[in-house]
């Protein structure tokens, strides 16, 4: 139980990705603030979290309200004394070609996967500091071989990406790592986006060397954990593909 005692933020961890991520961490000790914006899904979360005998606590925020970011931080603290890792990964996700895709769409995606991690980065950075860990979800949408419908997320996840570095390269004197993953899971939206693109979906999955898309708590949630762990003490700065070996991040 390598993180054992260490409190654990997740956000959008009422389904999928974040579901799984905080499926994992809990499996290896830490204490989850399962943070979403329906509170029923991230209650959920929790059950399933304390049906195997983990300590999990529901949070109800909108992430992209610096107030209400605020709020839940300091209810965090107050429930468990501390923050030791940080996982940024709820994101509205804006897809469409540039000529097409609102203004509304981009700034959406831009409030709530850049300017969200930024801020949650900033209000946990107290808690953090001596031996705090970050991870952040960026994606490989910036290498796609057609990026055709994807400009928009790809530059918010890039936005991401950049973040993340800084904060490595700024943060360590105060013990702190961060990291980036671009994963590929099967998330609901990914499962959607599956269904309605199928086409472009078995050509997408040919490109993985494995063959299939990750599992969000096997796969995706694992990697987080050992990010998270003492193994990986010295990974800092990073942009990792948890994808199959489908992308090359040189």
């Amino acid at each position: 139980m390598e993180l054992e005692g260490r409190v654990a933020i997740v956000t959008g961890a009422g389904q999928g990705v974040g579901r799984g991520i905080s499926l994992a961490l809990a499996s290896h000790g830490a204490r989850i603030a399962a943070l979403g914006r329906t509170l029923s899904k991230v209650e959920e979360t929790c059950q399933l979290i304390e049906k195997r005998g983990g300590v999990a606590m529901p949070v109800q925020g909108n992430i992209k309200n610096e107030a209400d970011l605020a709020r839940c931080v300091d209810e965090i603290v107050a429930a468990y004394g501390g923050i030791q890792i940080l996982v940024n990964n709820a994101q509205e996700v804006p897809l469409g070609s540039l000529l097409e895709i609102t203004e509304e769409s981009l700034a959406a995606g831009w409030e709530s996967g850049p300017l969200a991690t930024f801020r949650l980065m900033r209000l946990c950075h107290p808690y953090l500091s001596g031996g705090g860990c970050i991870v952040n979800l960026a994606s490989t949408a910036a290498r796609r071989w057609d990026a055709t419908n994807y400009g928009a997320y790809a530059a918010v996840k890039e936005g991401i990406r950049a973040l993340t570095r800084a904060a490595a390269s700024e943060w360590g004197k105060d013990g702190i790592r961060a990291n980036a993953i671009l994963p590929h899971a099967k998330s609901p939206g990914l499962e959607w986006w599956m269904r309605e693109n199928p086409e472009e979906a078995e050509a997408f999955i040919a490109t993985i060397p494995l063959g299939r898309v990750g599992e969000c708590e096997e796969d995706i949630g694992e990697f987080v954990a050992f990010l998270c762990s003492d193994a990986a003490r010295y990974v800092s700065g990073q942009s990792i593909a948890v994808d199959g070996g489908q992308a090359y991040m040189p």
